[in-house]
C-alpha cells in the first residue's frame, strides 16, 4: 500500500467509525459515507465486554469509554415473579476475562468515535452504492463507490452498512441474506427512577426483560418476545404492548414502564445471517459488523464483534505491506461464526415457551449457580477474553516523529 492511500467506509455506525479511526491511525485517507442525515445510532444502549474494550484501547478510546460508562454490578437472572435464578459476580468475571463489562449510550460511543476524526471525514446524507469491487492485484483498478455527488475511487472500501447491507448484496448476489430469528425486541430509556434497584435480566415464557442503569442514572431497559415477523402494536402504542406483556412482572419493571414517554419505545424485529457468507471480502472490499455476520443479540456481542472487526481489518491494512483482505477473512470468519452460533443457542434457551422446558432451564441455571458463579461464566470463554493482534495503541501517522 502506498502512503496515504484512500479508504471509503460505507456506513457511519459503531463498526464503520471504529474502522475509519483505526485506518486513519494506520495512515489511510478516510472518507465515511453515511446515508442518514446525522450520526444517530439505532438503539439505546450498548454493553462493551472486555474484548471490545481492548479493541478500543488500540484506537486510543478504551480509557475514555470506561470513564463514561456504568460498570457491571451485582445483578443476575430472575423469574417474572422476582425469584433469583443466579447472581452475577463482577469481580470474578473481571478476573476471568481481564476486565469488566461496561454499559453506555450508543450515542455516546458514536460521539467519541466521530470526535476523533477530522471534521471533513464523515459525510452524512450520502447514499452510497458499490459500483466496482476493484482488484488488489491490479494497481490500476481501484474500487469505486457511486454517490449522488459523484464517484469515489479507493484502494479499500469497507462495507459497514448494517444488516441490510447493499455492499454485501453487490459482493455476494447469490447469498440469501438475512433471516428472521423468530422474535422481536423493544428498547427504552427513562429518567432516573429516584430509588436504587438491582440490575437484572428476567426470563419468562417466550420473552425476557432487562433493566440496567447508565452512569448518569438514566435507566436502559430492553425486552424480547417471540412474535411473527413484521408485527406491531395494534394501535401503534408500543408502550401499551409492553405493559400488556410485562406490566405484571417484578419491580422495577412496572416503574420503568410508568416512566416511558409517548413514542419512547424502539421496536425492531431481529434478523440474522443464518447461512454464513463465503468470505468477508472480495476484490478491494471488506465487510464488517452486521453486514458480514449479523447475529442474535442474546450475548450482547453484535457491536463488540464489529469493533473487533475494525481493528483486525486495520491490522491487515498495514501502511508498509500489501493489503491483506484474505488474512482478514481468515481470522474473522471462524471467530464470528463461533460467536453467532453461541448467540443462537442462547436465544433458543432464552425464548423457551413451553412450561416443561422452562422448568428444566430454570432448574439447570439455579443448579449451576449453586455450584459456583465461575461455571456461569464459561459461556463467554473464548469470547470476552479475546485480545487484538496488536495491543499497543496506534499512533496517528501525522504525529509520528
Amino acid at each position: 500500500m502506498t502512503a496515504r492511500a484512500r479508504a471509503v467506509v460505507v456506513g457511519g455506525g459503531i463498526g464503520g467509525l471504529t474502522a475509519a479511526l483505526a485506518l486513519q491511525l494506520r495512515g489511510w485517507r478516510v472518507t465515511v459515507l453515511e446515508r442518514a442525515r446525522e450520526l444517530k445510532p439505532v438503539g439505546a444502549g450498548i454493553s462493551l465486554a472486555p474484548n471490545a474494550q481492548r479493541a478500543l484501547d488500540v484506537v486510543g478510546l478504551g480509557d475514555e469509554v470506561r470513564s463514561l460508562a456504568a460498570w457491571e454490578g451485582v445483578g443476575g437472572l430472575r423469574t417474572p415473579k422476582g425469584r433469583w435464578l443466579s447472581r452475577a459476580d463482577p469481580a470474578l468475571a473481571a478476573e476471568r476475562f481481564g476486565g469488566s463489562l461496561v454499559l453506555l449510550h450508543r450515542a455516546t460511543l458514536i460521539g467519541e468515535l466521530a470526535g476523533r476524526l477530522p471534521a471533513d471525514v464523515v459525510r452524512t446524507a450520502s447514499d452510497a452504492r458499490l459500483a466496482d469491487a476493484g482488484d488488489p492485484a491490479d494497481p490500476s483498478r481501484p474500487a469505486r463507490v457511486s454517490t449522488p455527488e459523484g464517484d469515489l475511487e479507493a484502494e479499500l472500501v469497507v462495507g459497514a452498512d448494517g444488516i441490510h447491507s447493499g455492499v454485501r448484496e453487490v459482493l455476494f448476489p447469490a447469498h440469501p441474506g438475512t433471516a428472521y430469528a423468530g422474535f422481536t425486541t423493544w428498547r427504552v430509556l427513562v429518567p432516573p427512577l429516584g430509588r436504587a434497584f438491582v440490575e437484572h435480566e428476567t426470563w419468562g415464557p417466550g420473552r425476557l426483560w432487562g433493566t440496567h442503569p447508565f452512569a448518569d442514572g438514566t435507566v436502559y431497559a430492553y425486552a424480547a418476545a417471540t412474535a411473527p415477523a413484521g408485527g406491531a402494536a395494534a394501535d401503534g402504542d408500543e408502550r401499551a404492548e409492553l405493559l400488556r406483556r410485562y406490566g405484571s412482572w417484578h419491580d422495577p419493571i412496572p416503574a420503568v414502564l410508568d416512566a416511558v414517554e409517548p413514542g419512547g419505545v424502539l421496536r425492531h424485529d431481529v434478523h440474522h445471517i443464518a447461512e454464513p457468507l463465503p468470505a468477508f471480502h472480495r476484490g478491494r472490499v471488506a465487510l464488517l459488523g452486521d453486514a458480514a455476520h449479523a447475529m442474535t443479540p442474546m450475548l450482547g456481542q453484535g457491536g463488540n464483534q464489529a469493533i473487533e472487526d475494525a481493528v483486525v481489518l486495520a491490522h491487515h491494512a498495514a501502511p508498509d505491506a500489501p493489503l491483506d483482505l484474505e488474512g482478514y477473512t481468515r481470522v474473522r470468519q471462524p471467530r464470528t461464526a463461533l460467536v453467532a452460533r453461541r448467540a443462537r443457542t442462547v436465544s433458543r434457551v432464552n425464548m423457551l415457551g413451553n412450561r416443561p422446558g422452562i422448568a428444566l432451564r430454570n432448574a439447570a441455571v439455579r443448579a449451576v449457580g449453586l455450584v459456583g458463579p465461575a461455571l456461569m461464566l464459561r459461556g463467554m470463554d473464548g469470547i470476552a477474553d479475546w485480545r487484538p493482534p496488536q495491543e499497543r495503541p496506534y499512533v496517528d501517522v501525522d504525529e509520528r516523529v
